[in-house]
């Protein structure tokens, strides 16, 4: 008996890489047929708050805002050390104030989250799709942008200077990963279907792993007129051993992350079963 689920992640090719497997058929899916969804992060973020998808990639940030109805899967995630989003500007050196409009890639993004922590007081702040972001501080429109995805490895190309890395100010005063997306199911699928999600999507990372080749006409396709070295540095950068495996350590950087979320007064209480609890069975 087949199960249709709706499947949402961003063209991006960390997402294609990692879900192309299970939605092209190279790996055993168990049953379950997936109708997909592909937007940007913040518009996923939106579509999750609103509960409209039964699997998707989302903003750690803006998980606890939807974590009574999503638990959070073992595998997919985008985690890791040097993985954070940068702050450029037009010039070396730029002192982010009150003063500055600061583009961002989305208000319930990580990184919006993480440069709200580290700058309090810049507050001035203008949402644009994340690939917009380095020609609106090239404009002039915002003083200073937050880049994520692609954007760490083209904004130099295009005269722009980092101000900071959000993701070294994280890793010196944490020293933890950086948790930056993951993935969620909806907590009212029955067990059994979020068991075989779970499985179906490590799956289909371990495949890509072990495939890496297998996925480049998919991950081409989705890429926005992105360069193949692009390509292979976006996927390199972001897909890592915490995209097979949250493990006990990646999963403790995420409750770190919502701790902080505390202390800064963003989120309220969080409820404790956030991860779904199963034993992996390949």
């Amino acid at each position: 008996m087949q199960t249709k689920l709706t499947l949402a992640f961003s063209p991006c090719p960390n997402d294609t890489f990692i879900f192309d497997a299970m939605v092209n058929g190279k790996i055993d899916t168990e049953g379950l047929k997936f109708e997909v969804v592909m937007e940007d992060v913040e518009t996923l973020n939106r579509k999750g708050i609103a509960g409209y998808l039964d699997i998707s990639k989302i903003s750690y940030a803006v998980y606890p805002q939807v974590a009574d109805n999503y638990v959070l899967l073992d595998s997919g995630s985008a985690l890791g050390f040097g993985v954070g989003p940068l702050v450029i500007s037009k010039t070396m050196n730029y002192e982010l104030s009150a003063a500055s409009l600061i583009g961002i890639p989305g208000v319930h993004t990580t990184a919006n989250f993480l440069f709200s922590i580290f700058f309090p007081a810049a507050k001035s702040k203008k949402e644009m799709i994340f690939s917009k972001i380095e020609d609106a501080v090239l404009s002039g429109n915002v003083d200073a942008g937050v880049v994520i995805h692609e954007n760490r490895f083209t904004y130099e190309q295009k005269g722009l200077k980092k101000t900071c890395d959000l993701g070294e100010l994280w890793e010196k005063e944490m020293s933890q990963p950086i948790p930056l997306g993951g993935i969620a199911v909806k907590r009212s699928l029955p067990d059994e279907t979020k068991q075989k999600i779970n499985r179906v999507l490590r799956r289909s990372v371990e495949y890509a792993f072990a495939h890496p080749e297998s996925s480049f006409e998919y991950v081409k396709d989705h890429a926005q007129e992105m360069d193949k070295e692009v390509r292979k540095k976006h996927i390199a950068l972001y897909v890592n051993e915490f995209s097979v495996d949250l493990g006990d350590k990646g999963k403790a950087a995420i409750e770190t992350l919502f701790q902080k979320a505390k202390q800064s007064g963003m989120i309220d209480n969080i409820r404790e079963d956030i991860f779904l609890k199963t034993e992996i069975r390949v």
